[in-house]
């Protein structure tokens, strides 16, 4: 767990089984991402959708790794976290049942300021450890965090739709 200095306006942690709402709420905030768009269905909703629900359902289950970032009130503002797919029920981002499937939100008042970068950099850093190999994405194709995802070595496998799947190799941390 990072710690919070006086000149750090956020700071992460590990998720925990208690983060489900804000995991389910940043989960709707990564699938309704752009701002000046109404979602189509309302938040209670959306996590009535199988296509959806299956990236939290039984959060904290075997395989499910994440991070939670805060800000200096302790408030979380933003989430990062690994699931497993079966290929007979994939995500989004699927590739294999070996790879897990990444799913990431800050919120939008907090873009732009590295959270996302870092909850992505201890997300990886976490699945490397676990023995994972690769780690896998779906990003919409005008999703500016794309090149969050290339800069941090994820690479386009295919499109679907009008997003792409995505995928990186995992390595150790860069040494400081």
């Amino acid at each position: 767990m990072d710690h919070l200095d006086e000149t750090s306006e956020w700071f992460i942690r590990s998720a925990t089984e208690a983060d489900f709402t804000f995991v389910c709420e940043m989960l709707f905030v990564a699938a309704f991402w752009r701002p000046n768009e109404t979602p189509p269905w309302t938040f209670e909703a959306a996590m009535l959708q199988p296509e959806i629900n299956c990236y939290v359902e039984g959060w904290g289950r075997q395989g499910d790794t994440g991070f939670i970032a805060v800000d200096r009130q302790l408030h979380p503002i933003g989430a990062a976290w690994l699931r497993l797919f079966r290929r007979t029920a994939p995500g989004y981002g699927f590739v294999d049942a070996s790879i897990p499937e990444v799913t990431i939100a800050v919120k939008p008042n907090w873009r732009g300021k590295g959270v996302g970068s870092t909850l992505l950099d201890n997300l990886m850093e976490a699945a490397f450890r676990l023995g994972f190999t690769d780690v896998s994405l779906s990003v919409s194709e005008d999703n500016p965090a794309v090149r969050l995802y290339e800069r941090k070595g994820f690479r386009r496998l295919e499109q679907v739709g009008g997003s792409w799947t995505m995928l990186a190799r995992l390595g150790p941390p860069p040494v400081a």
